[in-house]
């Protein structure tokens, strides 16, 4: 349970962190470190029991029969990286207290923030594959706010939309690999998967599976050629920076590395993969930081850098290789934190970080200048500070394994080049900010920031000091927990001793020292003038570029389809989708017996009162298919008529569930189309379809009249089929033999819907809330043109549209046929028998959605006879909250299974005696169709209001029009 409240925790504080008032900057500053501290204090408690290779599991059951649980895992690796996420996070909500103006909208930072916090833990949690690539791409969409969260500004909105693409793109790589991972070991859990590293690797998909994991996890740590979204993302604020980019998002890549390093690593492909390239991205990342003129954007180079790093090191695939991946991971972590904060600090005090324009600071900011330098002399590999220890691993390891794969000089040499590049954009970081001249013409006068801004960077800095004095004391024991989670009882010995006498690591660690160092003095003049645009070599290698123009192909490309294969009308895209789906249907089906009528099956007489009703309503039907060119009223209430025959045939064969639902359906789409006639564009003559003579046009109709019989007749072939083919057990008798037994009710369509299918029914009311916000979003913007609005002296004949109905200045109300006193008298009624309807579904016809529709009817009617103004102004109806009830009945009754240790949405029944009452039996299914029934009430009315509020914005234009035309002294005056 404590895992589950360790992920959960972050998500529940970044809705209250919503709700929080514009003004309350300090509370949620509050909430979210109150938050990030529960955790790292609840992930820390955890210690003892993962220390010597223990594993802490919390499994909810989810869909056992597919082998898919939700799953929380965590051993010394997830341990470490969830200490990071939540330490680091608390003192990062520290730090943005204090930075983030109090203009800014702050509850939308911290709920964003502590959004992703979440989505991280849950990644490194995760004990399913599945959710793992789950919880994935919900970092790159909350990523994604993050870094576009200053919206007004473009380079935000681009950084933002370039994270999203790449990092989401990978994600999808990274599904379809953990898919065939998951068919590779046929399991998703993640303990059967280490376990089964021998079966994956001698696996032909073997390739396919690195390829994909491998996409995923590099463009997440930008790595090259993926590297070019991390400097654009800098336009986040740099609290954001300072958590995503050095250490959560980035790391995530390198934690998937490392967490699959067991059972994909080890061959030749991972070796060449993997470790090209991180050696390709630790190059060209610090190659180019050398010559950033912003601050940020040369600490986002320098991670990409360091990232390459920890990539290279996992590719090399040695065990020692790894305890330096994940050394590397931590100390990256503190030092680059720190410098992102001292960056910011620099521009929050200076106004600019351009360092062109900075100089001398240490004069102004003692403190500040100390805590950066502090950690840029750890990124640079100084002895005494943490990332000198394990930089001296890289390159032994860079020694050792370059000797054995044939690259004894190459990675060394490629290392110790790296390294120096390392020295070089630090001491440009360090000399050109803190020393030189002191600052002028700065857009703000210098100064130090407040003690508790500067208190996060000197706890960072500290670790990096006392992690590079006293490593065996410090960080030894949290190293050895996360390198025995990956290795188990095959982790190699090693030493964290600052000094290892003199050999050729230590050689190297010095000629990267002097050779940075003497780069950076070679290069100081040429790197402060401001001319300097591109960097010399490589300017023209822009990932930025490339990505810019693949993007316009590929929205070029679709312009180009869309415009090729797609239609204007409607009508002509339904005429492509529906003679496509039956073209596949006839060649999946060609020639399969299943179509032929079985001989020993008896097929009962057709009874006479049955076909003349069949006859009236195919009449019906070829009546609206005729009159729709000539009067759509008359062809709408003929396909009214058809839907009725529909509803006496579902009770003909005892199906009074589908019969009530149909008949309320068709009540509900009768209205709705009514509503939505006026809309309709006018039928265009044959000339203005391109058909130049009547043979074309009678031809164009006879095609449309050829697609739809063969059409409706292969899904009555189809149904004819089904129904007589012989089952020695069918799939009636299985629900009629459980649907009480198991779900508790008698009424059997009602028990299947909310019970043995409520998964699916949950995605359905899901589809139906989404249809019903988006006709409303669209119909709030929706401004017709004037010339496109109906007068009334329009015909309503010859497929022209209807015009507006005359009742006072509400178009919703009508000629009614009886006092609009009793259709007001009739409202409660009807609310009873839908009650009625939902009460007694689980065992006789009714249920959520029958009711739903009802109690909807009732209101239109009020609608109809009242007026919108007089109904909205009495009745309280807030459709777009009862959606939200509905999604969250549905929820919750699926997680109150999880409390009881059973699948999600697993019904149970329960049986009460009340006074007065007697017994009764109440399903936890009735919760989950409380929810049905109150999300359709709440969609149903959202869309048949919009649409009459659209009608009364139509009303009264018509109104406008009339009257300017009656000034201006026109015909129809």
């Amino acid at each position: 349970m404590s895992l589950l409240i360790l992920l959960v925790l972050p998500f529940a504080g970044s809705v209250l962190a919503a709700l929080l008032p514009a003004n309350a900057r300090n509370r949620e500053a509050w909430l979210a470190g109150l938050v990030a501290l529960v955790g790292t204090v609840q992930a820390a408690l955890l210690y003892p029991e993962v220390s010597y290779g223990g594993v802490v599991r919390y499994e909810i059951p989810w869909l056992p029969s597919l082998g898919l649980q939700f799953v929380l895992r965590m051993d010394g690796l997830a341990w470490v990286f969830s200490l990071m996420v939540s330490g680091i996070g608390l003192l990062v909500v520290l730090y943005a207290r204090y930075y983030m103006s109090p203009e800014d909208p702050v509850p939308r930072f911290f709920s964003f923030f502590l959004a992703f916090m979440g989505a991280m833990l849950g990644v490194v949690l995760s004990g399913n594959l599945i959710q793992l690539a789950l919880f994935w791409e919900l970092t790159s969409l909350i990523s994604f706010l993050l870094i576009g969260y200053w919206h007004h500004r473009p380079d935000a909105r681009r950084g933002a939309r370039m994270a999203l693409t790449v990092t989401a793109a990978g994600g999808l790589c990274l599904f379809a690999g953990v898919l065939v991972l998951g068919h590779i070991v046929g399991s998703y859990d993640l303990d059967v998967v280490l376990g089964s590293g021998r079966v994956i690797r001698e696996h032909p998909l073997y390739t396919t599976a690195l390829v994909l994991l491998a996409l995923g996890a590099l463009t997440k740590s930008a790595q090259f050629p993926f590297h070019f979204w991390l400097p654009h993302a800098m336009a986040a604020p740099t609290p954001v920076s300072a958590y995503l980019h050095s250490a959560t998002m980035v790391k995530a890549g390198v934690f998937l590395l490392t967490r699959l390093w067991p059972v994909l690593a080890g061959t030749e492909q991972w070796f060449w993969i993997i470790s090209l390239a991180g050696m390709c991205t630790l190059l060209l990342g610090a190659y180019t930081a050398i010559f950033q003129q912003d601050l940020k954007g040369l600490l986002a180079y320098s991670t990409i850098s360091h990232l390459g790093l920890i990539t290279l090191l996992l590719g090399l695939g040695s065990p020692l290789a790894l305890v330096a991946a994940v050394f590397h991971t931590m100390n990256h972590a503190t030092f680059k934190a720190s410098l992102f904060m001292a960056a910011g600090i620099i521009d929050h005090e200076c106004g600019t970080r351009d360092i062109r324009r900075l100089s001398g600071l240490a004069r102004v900011m003692p403190i500040t200048a100390t805590l950066a330098m502090v950690a840029g002399a750890a990124m640079a590999g100084v002895p005494l500070l943490n990332g000198f220890i394990s930089k001296e691993m890289f390159f032994t390891e860079a020694v050792v394994v370059g000797h054995a794969v044939g690259m004894s000089h190459a990675l060394p040499i490629a290392a110790t080049v790296a390294g120096a590049f390392s020295v070089a954009y630090s001491w440009r970081f360090l000399h050109d900010v803190f020393f030189g001249p002191p600052p002028h013409d700065l857009p703000r006068e210098p100064h130090e920031a407040p003690r508790w801004m500067r208190f996060p960077a000197e706890v960072l800095a500290f670790l990096c000091l006392a992690v590079g004095i006293a490593p065996s004391y410090t960080i030894a024991p949290f190293l050895a927990t996360a390198v025995r989670a990956v290795l188990g009882e095959e982790v190699p010995g090693y030493s964290l001793a600052i000094w290892h006498g003199f050999n050729l690591p230590l050689v190297m660690s010095l000629v990267a020292l002097i050779g940075g160092s003497a780069l950076y003095l070679i290069l100081q003049k040429t790197l402060r003038l401001s001319s300097l645009e591109r960097m010399p070599l490589i300017h023209r290698l822009s990932g930025k570029r490339a990505f810019e123009r693949s993007m316009t192909f590929a929205i070029g490309l679709a312009d180009r389809l869309t415009n090729s294969l797609g239609a204007r009308g409607l009508q002509s895209q339904l005429l492509g989708v529906i003679a496509v789906a039956i073209l596949f249907a006839g060649i999946v089906l060609y020639g399969y017996p299943v179509l032929l009528p079985q001989p020993q099956q008896q097929v009962a007489p057709v009874d006479p009162t049955f076909a003349i009703l069949w006859l009236i309503g195919i009449a019906c039907a070829i009546g609206a298919a005729y009159q729709a060119k000539y009067h759509r009223l008359a062809s709408l209430i003929m396909m009214g008529g058809a839907g009725l025959i529909t509803c006496i045939t579902f009770v003909w064969f005892s199906a009074p569930d589908l019969a009530l639902t149909q008949l309320l359906v068709e009540v509900v789409t009768t209205i709705l189309l009514l509503l939505g006639l006026r809309w309709l564009p006018r039928r265009r003559e044959p000339a203005e379809l391109g058909l130049r003579t009547p043979l074309l046009a009678r031809a164009r109709r006879v095609r449309d009249l050829a697609i739809s019989v063969v059409g409706g007749a292969g899904m009555a072939l189809l149904a004819y089929a089904i129904l007589i083919r012989p089952y020695p057990e069918t799939i009636s008798n299985f629900f009629l033999e459980r649907a009480l037994t198991e779900g508790g009710g008698t009424n059997v369509v009602n028990v299947l819907l909310v019970d043995f299918r409520g998964f699916d029914t949950m995605g359905e009311i899901c589809v139906l809330g989404i249809v019903a916000l988006t006709v409303y979003a669209l119909l709030r913007r929706f401004r017709p043109a004037p010339e496109s609005i109906p007068l009334p002296h329009q015909q309503i004949d010859q497929g022209k549209t209807v015009s507006a109905a005359r009742a006072g200045d509400d178009p919703a109300v009508g000629y009614m046929l009886m006092p609009s006193v009793l259709i007001r008298l009739a409202l409660p009624m009807i609310v009873v028998f839908s009650i009625f309807l939902f009460m007694r579904g689980h065992n006789l016809p009714g249920g959520g959605f029958v009711a739903g529709l009802t109690l909807s009817v009732a209101f239109i009617l009020q609608y109809m006879v009242a007026g919108t103004a007089w109904v909205e102004s009495r009745l309280k109806l807030q459709p777009q909250r009862l959606i939200g009830l509905g999604l969250l009945f549905a929820v919750l009754t699926g997680m109150g299974a999880w409390l009881f240790g059973y699948p999600f949405l697993t019904s149970h029944t329960a049986h009460l005696d009340l006074p007065l009452i007697g017994e009764i039996h109440v399903p936890s299914a009735f919760v989950f169709d409380l929810g049905v029934f109150s999300l359709v009430v709440g969609a149903t009315m959202l869309i048949l209001t919009a649409l009459a509020h659209q009608s009364i914005r139509s009303h009264r234009a018509i109104q406008q029009t009339e009257a300017e035309t009656s000034r201006g002294g026109s015909q129809w005056s």
